[in-house]
């Protein structure tokens, strides 16, 4: 379980990155909410700075649930089904994207730690 934890958290750090890569005005748009820009507006910049905040958040809860990070009892459970259920939404967005680098690169990813995380989530 912690090995699964600490592989979810690092996808989420990861993809957290990216999100700051893209607030600072990188060209990865297309990678990200429907590619419809190559470099996002200042307002989807701001999106990407929340969502980068909110992976990390998603990481922590992760790892805490499995007792990871420290060995306190926290509600964690009810979070932990509440981001497997968003992961697989996102995943399904991900996949009906109309950019083709997010279908190709961002579904794969999305749907691997939606599974990972419904694996925590079931044990």
């Amino acid at each position: 379980m912690n090995t699964l934890s600490i592989i979810v958290a690092i996808l989420f750090v990861s993809i957290a990155v990216f999100q700051m890569l893209l607030s600072l005005g990188l060209p990865f748009g297309e990678y990200a909410m429907g590619g419809f820009y190559k470099i996002l507006p200042k307002r989807l910049r701001i999106v990407s700075v929340v969502n980068a905040l909110i992976l990390l958040l998603m990481g922590f809860v992760c790892l805490q649930h499995t007792h990871t990070l420290i060995d306190i009892d926290l509600p964690t459970s009810s979070f932990i089904w509440f981001i497997s259920i968003l992961l697989g939404i996102n995943t399904i967005a991900n996949l009906l994207s109309r950019s083709k680098k997010e279908r190709l690169v961002m579904t794969p990813l999305s749907g691997l730690t939606f599974l990972l995380c419904l694996i925590i989530a079931l044990l």
